[in-house]
């Protein structure tokens, strides 16, 4: 049996110790205790620090385990704060019968938590609402399990985009985004669909080939089998022929769906997703997600994710930044990726001043024009709508409108500019490659806010170099620390709700770090949300494209 003792060493220490010893036949009743003991007691217990005995019974809440300056009370100040429904949230509701629901905003605080410390799995989340004591204290001790958590992600992504559209909202009423600069940057994040289940045109007829050529082998092998009279090799040639044949009849269908729909290619695991140049020549099947960044404290105050380049990415993201923030004026930054003259033109007509950088001009013609001779040593006289060229000749135009059309979306009107001095011209061959006709120059509808932004590029480079400062960093947390380059979620809409998700965490986490996380909840207690300044939009995917319907509840608004 086990003797419990207290002793109490004064004689070989500065302080007066209390030991308790519980170990069997160490000491006995009425024993004397000796130097040996006290010796044992200092080598075992005094140079240690004690753990305390899992057994023992204590008066403490779960409140008291979560310090006031844990970000987990942040999440629960600002989930508390909100109003679900509102923001599009399918609420749970009481039913007569059956075991009790979960409220909504328990999933939305696990989501939020879980996202802040790298965990998106509902799985894991799951274990962590068991096992986690910050999780325990945030659903007071609740456990729903993996099904209903990785339901309400996927359930509520317009929902979720709206969350982040109020916290930018929040954020810019605690004067944390200024609304000046903004630059825009997007990153590829790879979609849950393989390239092997990724089809284009050329990749169809290479397998469609294959097939051919592999079904007339195995009829050769077919009939030389049938002269020997070996069964089972017919058996197992034709076989071989029937899977052929499954395969000539699903690649069919896909190249059926790629004439019907005009796509250019076709995922067959998530049909939102496609084949994007990641860097290089390197091509993951993927989204392309933007983020519009203010530059006061580079928080996210716009983000949409897209299944395509971000060529004609710019001007939505405008738009997005302009609802977000509730107002027209600002500047936007960004790279050359983005320059697209229609694109730059619409966000110049929205009141948004724009500095993309330029694209360089590539002669690919070795014996055509020459640097001096590029089109942008042309200067082009607006008064008489002409161009003048180096060598000071006058090109004119007869005022026709041409159309060059790119692709079934996009195509753009321009004029044409030559003069007949080209055929006598001392430099012609530096200017142009043509051996007949001479030098003709293309101004397109777009030309006058193409040239305004290159003005703007100009005079204000030492600006546009702060777009790498304010932008790219983020997406370097967002995937390389938080491992957040990929998604499991399938669609266009959905695959927006998580990224919404993940920038709303990354602003959540940005701003504490700026103000604390007490004065942050101070702040917050004293906003009161607006829903209806925030013009909550509501995300419906028409051909892959976003397309934004403002959802206004006017009877949620008459108060």
């Amino acid at each position: 049996m086990s003797c419990h003792y207290n002793l109490q060493v004064t004689a070989d220490c500065e302080k007066t110790w209390l030991f308790t010893i519980c170990r069997h036949n160490l000491l006995h009743k009425n024993r004397k205790i000796k130097q040996a003991d006290i010796t044992f007691i200092k080598k075992n217990f005094m140079q240690h620090i004690t753990p305390k005995n899992r057994q023992q019974y204590e008066f403490i809440s779960l409140d008291d385990f979560i310090d006031n300056n844990n970000p987990v009370r942040f999440v629960d100040a600002f989930v508390e704060k909100l109003e679900l429904d509102k923001l599009g949230f399918k609420l749970s509701t009481v039913k007569t019968e059956g075991r009790p629901s979960y409220q909504t905003s328990l999933f939305l605080k696990i989501y939020i938590y879980g996202y802040l410390n790298g965990i998106r799995s509902s799985r894991k989340l799951e274990k962590e609402c068991i096992r986690n004591i910050e999780l325990q204290w945030l659903c007071g001790s609740l456990k729903p399990n993996y099904h209903s958590i990785a339901d309400f992600r996927k359930i509520n992504p317009g929902a979720l985009r709206n969350t982040f559209k109020l916290f930018v909202l929040f954020l810019k009423e605690a004067d944390l985004i200024a609304g000046k600069v903004v630059a825009i940057d997007g990153t590829k994040s790879r979609a849950h669909n393989s390239k092997k289940n990724n089809y284009n045109e050329k990749k169809i007829k290479r397998h469609l080939d294959y097939i051919e050529e592999k079904t007339s082998e195995y009829l050769a092998q077919l009939d030389a089998a049938d002269i020997n009279e070996k069964p089972e090799k017919i058996n197992y040639i034709q076989e071989k022929i029937d899977r052929l044949k499954e395969h000539k009849i699903k690649y069919d269908l896909i190249a059926k769906q790629l004439e019907e729909t005009g796509e250019s290619q076709v995922s067959t695991t998530d049909a939102d997703s496609r084949a994007l140049l990641i860097h290089g020549q390197v091509v993951e099947v993927a989204y392309n997600t933007q983020a519009a960044v203010d530059d006061k404290h580079n928080l996210v105050v716009a983000t949409q994710t897209i299944n395509h380049n971000d060529r004609n990415a710019l001007f939505s993201a405008v738009q997005e930044v302009q609802s977000n923030l509730g107002q027209k004026e600002f500047t936007v930054l960004a790279d050359k990726g983005y320059n697209n003259a229609r694109e730059i033109e619409n966000t110049q007509k929205a009141g948004v001043t724009t500095i993309v950088a330029l694209q360089e001009i590539v002669n690919s013609n070795a014996k055509g024009t020459t640097p001096n001779y590029l089109v942008t040593k042309f200067i082009y006289n607006k008064e008489d709508d002409s161009y003048t060229c180096p060598a000071g000749q006058t090109l004119r135009t007869k005022g026709t409108w041409h159309t060059k059309k790119r692709n079934e979306n996009f195509f753009y009107q321009f004029k044409k500019y030559r003069t007949p001095e080209c055929k006598t011209c001392p430099v012609k061959n530096l200017c142009t490659g043509r051996v007949e006709g001479g030098r003709e120059i293309e101004r397109s509808q777009y030309a006058e806010s193409s040239e305004r932004n290159a003005i703007n590029y100009k005079e204000q480079y030492a600006l546009y170099r702060k777009r790498q400062e304010i932008n790219e960093h983020i997406f370097g947390t967002i995937k390389r620390v938080w491992n957040y380059y990929y998604t499991n979620l399938k669609g266009l809409k959905k695959v927006n709700g998580e990224w919404s998700l993940i920038m709303t965490v990354y602003n959540m986490k940005r701003s504490m770090n700026i103000l604390g996380i007490e004065d942050l909840l101070k702040k917050l207690h004293a906003w009161k949300p607006d829903y209806k300044k925030a013009w909550l939009n509501f995300f419906e995917m028409n051909k892959n494209e976003a397309v934004i319907h403002t959802l206004i509840f006017p009877q949620k608004f008459a108060a």
